[in-house]
């Protein structure tokens, strides 16, 4: 097969099959985490990336480069999540840049567009680290920019980049000592692999059902998706199913051309047989002509035929209804924020948290939006902007509070025209704490955005959770189920105790300069286990001041500081 361009069709068809591979391997995908913490991670993000953008691809019904490209990028930013979700979505908004004055696409286009691709990636990132996503995507681009003196074959030229970036992928473990130690390949850079796997398989004609790209996620909450149901054509309306009770032979010839019967008025078909027995699914829009077949091998029992067609629109109309409560709800939610709209202000706050106790210390501190998420659920670039909108000041404050959600409010930042938004790059919760503590109104947004930085970096924070699979990090053993306490870079303490691994990992970040020890108890954490940790902690360091807060966050038993 020799394919020397691909139109807008084609394209279309690629993109979404890309999306479908990568949600197929997510769970997989996550695996490959080097911290065995049971987070939505690498495979997540990135699915979620790619079917916000797919979801505007699949509904157009006559495509153009040009449209697909609008709607390839635009989806991809605005639904970036984590990092490897905004590296992802920056890799399309170059490529898109590239291809989208054209009618077609060939070798040559295509090289360049992977080119570009990069070079917009890696000007995305602050300091770009090699044996990541970014290192297989150039691995990419410059073997394609080989192939271009070789072939006008999309065909090879597909075949021989993914191969070479298969390659550059299995070396990233020499380049990333960590990945290495845990004997895994990068995460983020399986996951783009597993895109362009997909995207290849439709070049080469492989069917994808497109009309079931789901919805993705929000991060407050899952979005009913009856997409799928109502682009649905079913051409075979009754789910038959019975068995023969055999009374005549019904050998290999004889069940050979039973099938072929069934297959000729119906489809869905399932025969399992025994010598006495013979079980039957098909689907058909005459359930009788399978049956009166049937009857010429034995008698019938366990007849059941289902009218899908009948199924399908009960639930279709089921699904109408809780769509249109849902948007009745937040029509009225709208209206009642819009009319609560405060007053213009110089100076807003907006925070990422991971639990209901730290929701009231943020509000408490002058935040004027919470977003859901941090650790279970990174918010998109999408959640940033619907918090900007909702925050009525000229200048934004915004607290990511987790190293994987900077990226996103930065390109929220990219996004907004009309304030100036300011992103404090708090890589914890109780960084952004510290970072809003420190905030002066009367000071100009320069001295606090710096006197803000320096005062969170002096945090020493540190978290409690199981480990989800077996793993080497820095030396230490972790098996599924065992209890870790980490700090900002690696695991401090294992064991199988909440209280004592706490214990020992408040025990390693306490040093000579600290003064203050903060306690954040998790939703699984009753409040006695909390207070004998703090009256631990207490007697251990009787100089420090130790602080116990109700935090409410899941996942993670215990958060904590020490200044």
């Amino acid at each position: 097969m020799v394919i020397k361009t691909i139109d807008a069709f084609t394209l279309k068809k690629m993109f979404l099959a890309g999306a479908k591979s990568i949600e197929s391997k997510k769970e997989y995908i996550n695996e490959l985490n080097v911290f065995p913490v049971p987070d939505g991670d690498t495979g997540t993000n990135m699915t979620l990336t790619i079917l916000s953008a797919a979801k505007e691809v699949s509904q157009m019904e006559n495509p153009t480069i040009e449209g697909l490209a609008k709607a390839i990028s635009s989806g991809s930013l605005r639904g970036a999540r984590g990092n490897s979700g905004v590296i992802l979505s920056q890799l399309f908004r170059g490529f898109t840049k590239e291809i989208r004055d054209y009618k077609e696409i060939n070798v040559t286009i295509m090289a360049n567009a992977l080119q570009k691709a990069v070079e917009t990636a890696y000007k995305a990132v602050m300091k770009p680290k090699e044996g990541t996503i970014l290192t297989v995507a150039r691995g990419g681009a410059e073997k394609a920019a080989l192939l271009v003196t070789e072939t006008d074959d999309l065909v090879y030229f597909g075949s021989e980049v993914i191969k070479y970036m298969e390659e550059v992928l299995a070396h990233t473990p020499e380049l990333l000592p960590v990945l290495k130690e845990a004997g895994v390949v990068d995460s983020g850079g399986q996951g783009l692999l597993e895109i362009m796997k997909g995207a290849y398989d439709a070049l080469l004609g492989k069917e994808v059902e497109f009309d079931s790209i789901p919805a993705p996620a929000k991060t407050s909450d899952i979005q009913i998706n009856s997409d799928s149901l109502l682009t649905v054509d079913i051409k075979f309306g009754y789910c038959t199913e019975f068995i023969i009770n055999l009374e005549k032979e019904f050998d290999m010839n004889t069940e050979m051309g039973f099938k072929e019967y069934l297959e000729s008025i119906g489809d869905s078909l399932v025969v399992v047989s025994d010598d006495e027995l013979v079980k039957v699914h098909v689907h058909t829009n005459d359930p009788g002509l399978a049956l009166q077949r049937a009857l010429t091998y034995g008698s019938l029992s366990r007849i059941k035929i289902d009218n899908m067609r009948e199924e399908h629109n009960e639930r279709l109309i089921k699904d109408a209804a809780k769509i249109a409560a849902k948007e009745a709800e937040e029509k009225k939610a709208k209206e009642e924020a819009e009319s609560k709209i405060a007053p213009r202000k110089e100076v807003g706050f907006i925070s990422v948290s991971i639990g209901d106790g730290i929701n009231e210390i943020f509000k408490g501190l002058g935040v004027d939006y919470i977003i859901s998420g941090g650790q279970t659920m990174n918010p998109s670039t999408e959640d940033m902007l619907t918090a900007i909108d909702h925050v009525n000041a000229d200048t934004i404050f915004i607290f990511p509070n987790n190293s994987n959600i900077i990226l996103a409010a930065e390109q929220a930042k990219t996004l907004t025209e009309d304030k100036q938004i300011v992103v404090i790059p708090s890589k914890t919760v109780p960084q952004g704490i510290t970072a809003i503590i420190n905030y002066v109104y009367d000071k100009s947004v320069e001295d606090n955005k710096s006197r803000m930085i320096e005062e969170m970096q002096k945090v020493k924070s540190g978290q409690i959770t199981y480990a989800v699979r077996d793993t080497n990090i820095d030396g230490k053993e972790i098996k599924q189920g065992n209890i870790m306490g980490l700090d900002d870079k690696t695991i401090l303490s294992v064991g199988s105790d909440v209280l004592e691994t706490t214990f020992e990992l408040i025990k390693n970040l306490v040093d000579d300069d600290s003064e203050l020890i903060s306690i954040y108890y998790g939703e699984e954490v009753s409040e006695d286990s909390a207070n004998e940790l703090s009256d631990m902690v207490s007697k251990e360091f009787p100089d420090l001041d130790v602080e116990l807060n109700y935090g409410g966050q899941p996942i993670y038993y215990y958060v904590l500081s020490v200044e």
